[in-house]
């Protein structure tokens, strides 16, 4: 799970790591926002109407959901259970509320936090995205504040002052993970009977 407050600069982090290691899959969230200009209903974000959403959520189809910025996000319970079945390595971009309820429900998830060098440098990432009006930039630095207070509840905390640095970081937190037993023996059914594991 990759959490940031919004212009820490998560969404390019992922893009790059998603570009370099095709065995990543990225979750596809179900939002109820509007897309983003150049955002692709079906490969960015599955985009639906509130009802629609609130009509899944109650459906018991959500792994998780919840409401960031006036809008709501939710991670597919099927998609991800199928994944995780052949030990398939996820990244979900999600924020600390979808966070907290993953971990509940699946203890062995890894919980990576980027931070970004200083609020004065989210301020400026937000404004120069060009995407928001004053009163939502001055709602998502608040947000900030009480998104970086949950930094403590995650596996790893990655700094993208420099973004080829965090990239490196990812990297090898991903590398890490993939050796956990779990998945790796999930990957491996063949070499388990072998070895008569």
């Amino acid at each position: 799970m990759i959490v940031a407050p919004s212009g820490a600069g998560k969404s390019s982090l992922v893009n790059a790591l998603l570009q370099e290691d095709a065995a990543l899959k990225l979750s596809l969230s179900t939002t109820t926002r509007d897309p983003r200009p150049g955002e692709v209903d079906g490969k960015d974000y599955r985009f639906v109407a509130k009802h629609e959403f609130m009509a899944e959520r109650d459906q018991g189809l959500f792994l998780e959901f919840a409401e960031v910025h006036g809008n709501f996000y939710g991670t597919s319970r099927d998609w991800i259970e199928a994944q995780m079945k052949t030990g398939r390595d996820v990244m979900l971009e999600i924020d600390w509320q979808g966070a907290q309820q993953i971990r509940q429900m699946i203890p062995e998830v890894q919980w990576i936090f980027i931070f970004p060098p200083s609020f004065e440098a989210l301020e400026e990432r937000l404004r120069k995205r060009g995407q928001d009006d004053e009163v939502t930039i001055q709602k998502r630095l608040a947000a900030a504040h009480l998104e970086l207070g949950h930094a403590h509840e995650a596996d790893f905390i990655v700094v993208n002052d420099n973004f080829d640095q965090a990239l490196s970081d990812l990297r090898h937190i991903v590398a890490a993970s993939r050796l956990r037993s779990g998945p790796s023996m999930a990957r491996n059914p063949a070499l388990l009977r072998r070895l008569g594991v």
